[in-house]
């Protein structure tokens, strides 16, 4: 009988329940952890926490060129865009050796957003809805084919199961 290694899915550290948020909290998403966790082994990843931002941490947004954002802390005005891109460049290659076959990002975050995230245009006014995460930019372009969601688009049955087959795919292809 052969047997098969385990589905490794990257989690955003947050949605698991890990107390890595600027404010020291979480972000458990039960459905992750609870319908997900049965099929998959975790890998979970908090770019801020592991760049060495500190907990609790100042809060953190995109701001400038959408296509090209940086990541200003919001009283301090520090730019922390170096640090975090050269971790995720660092953590991404790591990654390869992990053998994952999907990722669960948290949504709307300035690291981990995969889609939709604001950017605040220096001079204010509405941010624009078309950021990306450093994190997540930098894990796109290094696992183009990589299975890759937000927490919140999981609630959609449909999307989910959608989720699931993509990523159980990509693992028969190791």
């Amino acid at each position: 009988m052969q047997t098969h290694a385990p589905i490794r899915l990257g989690v955003s550290a947050c949605l698991l329940g890990h107390k890595v948020r600027y404010d020291g909290g979480h972000k458990l998403a039960p459905l992750v952890r609870d319908i997900l966790g049965p099929l998959a082994e975790f890998v979970a990843v908090c770019p801020e926490a592991e760049a060495g931002l500190g907990l609790p941490r100042e809060v953190m947004r995109l701001t400038g060129d959408p296509s090209a954002p940086r990541l200003i802390t919001l009283t301090t005005r520090k730019d922390l865009t170096e640090v975090l891109q050269a971790w995720a460049s660092s953590r991404v290659e790591a990654l390869a050796a992990e053998n994952l076959s999907g990722f669960i990002l948290k949504s709307r975050s300035p690291s981990c957003g995969l889609a939709r995230v604001p950017v605040h245009a220096e001079a204010g006014g509405e941010p624009s809805l078309t950021g990306i995460g450093l994190f997540a930019r930098a894990l796109l372009d290094r696992f183009p084919g990589l299975p890759v969601e937000e927490e919140g688009r999981l609630g959609d049955l449909g999307l989910r199961e959608e989720f699931i087959a993509r990523v159980l795919a990509y693992a028969r292809r190791g």
